[in-house]
């Protein structure tokens, strides 16, 4: 976690010592030819050398074009619902990230069942699954072959595609890119320099841009050509591990709290928490989609006893792969997230067309 926070500080500029510039130049010289691979990648998808593929049934494609901390997931959660609200069968294909089985394609969740365990299936597409009645999951690095196996395995009406911006070999109908309102392009270079995945130009692919963690601020539009939507995020309750029934929060407000996440902004997680009103007198951030064992469980339980924390606190992330410690971590809650788009108009016209 250390070279995490010390990588971050470093090219958000927050380090300023001599060891700081110097790293900083030769990441810059790095960012060159991964930036120029990345730009002959896509014209090489333009100019049909490489091929992409088309479904049967319409693709919707939610992703980023920096590292972390925009709200992909819950943007999913939120697409999924309103076409399951809408009476269609929705299946979300997710790479897989962080999972043992990384590199296969497999079921997740097939509306009624989950079959693979968070460890299996990576952090994001077990909470959808969990999260979300009816919601049928697979995960796979080919998100085209992953699709052709919904299809027959599944039979969907619509295709959700997890931080697919960059997936270029599945055609979709909907380009949703995310963009943090406060920093969306970082600080403007590509990785390693930076922490943008690709030059801010690929957002000229994009159907519709929505800016995220807007809270009471207008987002600068950067791309005038391009329908734009405002988003916020909120923690409106919390759900007790091991329980079922969503706790509000105001049970919570009186009492001393600790917080944990292995997320990749945990700031943003625990300024969330504070501005819901809740005291919390310690904070952890572990690597993003830290795999709890032992030791880190041993980590928490030590802090909580020290600060004399009443209750722990996580993300829904961060809270399915901790099944196995409930008992010693105690009274523990996992945070609702939710998205709300503020001017939806723009997203549910562009989905409507599709369903």
């Amino acid at each position: 976690m250390a070279f995490e926070q010390y990588f971050r500080a470093v090219v958000e500029g927050k380090r300023s010592g001599p060891d700081a510039v110097l790293l900083r130049f030769l990441l810059l010289i790095f960012s060159i030819p991964y930036g120029l691979v990345l730009q002959l990648r896509v014209l090489a998808y333009a100019w049909g050398l490489f091929q992409s593929y088309r479904l049967s049934k319409p693709v919707i494609s939610v992703g980023n074009i920096t590292v972390g901390g925009t709200g992909k997931t819950p943007m999913v959660a939120l697409l999924a619902s309103y076409c399951i609200s809408r009476g269609k069968r929705v299946a979300v294909l997710s790479r897989g990230y962080g999972g043992s089985l990384h590199g296969e394609i497999r079921l997740v969740s097939d509306g009624r069942e989950i079959f693979l365990t968070p460890g299996e299936a990576g952090d994001e597409p077990f909470m959808l699954a969990t999260r979300i009645p009816g919601l049928m999951v697979v995960i796979g690095p080919d998100r085209y072959k992953a699709g052709l196996f919904a299809q027959e395995q599944l039979d969907p009406d619509i295709f959700i595609l997890d931080d697919g911006f960059q997936h270029l070999r599945l055609n979709r109908d909907l380009n949703i890119l995310l963009l943090n309102r406060a920093k969306p392009f970082g600080n403007g270079c590509v990785l390693p320099a930076g922490l943008l995945r690709e030059y801010r130009s690929a957002a000229k692919r994009a159907d519709l841009v929505i800016y995220t963690r807007c809270g009471n601020e207008e987002p600068y539009n950067h791309f005038p050509g391009i329908p734009f939507c405002r988003a916020t995020h909120k923690i409106a309750e919390a759900i007790p591990l091991g329980g079922n029934s969503l706790a509000p929060l105001s049970r919570l407000e009186a009492l001393r709290g600790m917080a944990f996440a292995g997320i990749a902004e945990p700031a943003s997680f625990f300024n969330m928490l504070e501005e819901a009103g809740l005291k919390i007198s310690e904070k952890m951030a572990f690597p993003d989609h830290c795999r709890y064992g032992e030791k880190e469980i041993s980590e928490i339980v030590l802090q909580k006893k020290s600060v004399g924390a009443d209750y722990l606190i996580t993300t829904e992330k961060d809270a399915v792969k901790l099944s196995p410690y409930l008992k010693e971590l105690g009274d523990i809650y996992a945070a609702v997230l939710e998205m709300e788009i503020q001017d939806m108009k723009e997203l549910a016209d562009a989905v409507e067309k599709l369903l």
